[in-house]
C-alpha cells in the first residue's frame, strides 16, 4: 500500500503543483481548495472566465502558469481541466520541443473528466470538443468514479486508454467534488503521491480511504459494469 503525499514534507526541489479546476472554479469545500490552503507548493491556475469558459484563453493561461512556475510542474485537474490539459499538450508540448527545451510538465493527475463530445451536461463544456485523442506526453493518472453523472465509468476507461492514463477506480464518489464530501482528499493525495513516486505519510493524511478504490495497470484491469 503507498503512503499519502505530506505537503509538510515537499521541498524546493519537488515539481510545483498547478491546480487546474473546471467550469466555475474550485469553490469552498473543494479538495483543490483544501490542498492549496494546506499545502504551499500547490497553486490554483487563474483560467479566468470560470462562468463563460473559452478554450484558447485557458490554454494560453495555463501555459503562463506553467511557464512561471519555473521549475517542473506536476498538473493537478479537475473535470474540464483534464480537457484543457490534454489541449495543452497537443498545442504546446511541440512548442517547447520546436524551441528545443524540454517541457516542464513531469505529470498530471487528472480527476473525473467529463463527456464533452456526446450530450454533454452543459452546453458550456461543449466548446472543449473533440476530446483531444493523442496519447498525453507525460505520465498520468485518470481518476474516474463510478457514478459521475459527466462521464460514465466505461468512457472514462476508454479514455484513460487513448491518454495512456494509468486508470484508477475511485469507487462511487460522484463527481468527485465539493459535493462529494471528501473533505482534502487523502486518496486523491495518495495518488498524487504515485505520481510523483515519492512516498510520504503523515498522522493528518492517513494512506488510504478504504477498500473503494483501486489502481491497475489497463491491461491487467477487469472491471464489471457499474
Amino acid at each position: 500500500m503507498s503512503s499519502a503525499y505530506n505537503p509538510r514534507e515537499a521541498s524546493a526541489k519537488d515539481p510545483a503543483i498547478l491546480l487546474v479546476p473546471g467550469l466555475s472554479g474550485s469553490g469552498p469545500g473543494h479538495w483543490q481548495t483544501l490542498w492549496e490552503q494546506h499545502d504551499q507548493n500547490c497553486s490554483k491556475v487563474e483560467l479566468g472566465r470560470w462562468e463563460d469558459p473559452h478554450r484558447n484563453t485557458w490554454i494560453n493561461n495555463l501555459n503562463l502558469a506553467v511557464h512561471r512556475a519555473g521549475r517542473p510542474v506536476v498538473l493537478v485537474a479537475h473535470s474540464l481541466g483534464c480537457l484543457l490539459v490534454a489541449w495543452w499538450a497537443r498545442f504546446e508540448q511541440q512548442a517547447w520541443q520546436e524551441r528545443g527545451q524540454p517541457s516542464p510538465v513531469v505529470g498530471a493527475l487528472l480527476v473525473a473528466p467529463p463527456e464533452v463530445d456526446f450530450f454533454p451536461l452543459d452546453e458550456r463544456i461543449s466548446r472543449f470538443a473533440p476530446t483531444p485523442t493523442e496519447a498525453l506526453p507525460f505520465p498520468s493518472r485518470l481518476i474516474a468514479s463510478r457514478n459521475d453523472p459527466w462521464m460514465g465509468f466505461h468512457t472514462a476507461q476508454a479514455l484513460a486508454r487513448r491518454w495512456d492514463s494509468t486508470l484508477v477506480d475511485a469507487g462511487d464518489c460522484g463527481h468527485i467534488n465539493a459535493e462529494s464530501h471528501l473533505g482534502d482528499w487523502s486518496f486523491g493525495r495518495e495518488q498524487l503521491a504515485l505520481l510523483l513516486d515519492r512516498p510520504l505519510a503523515t498522522p493528518n493524511h492517513p494512506a488510504s480511504q478504504g477498500n473503494s478504490a483501486s489502481s491497475v495497470p489497463l491491461e491487467q484491469q477487469s472491471v464489471s459494469p457499474g
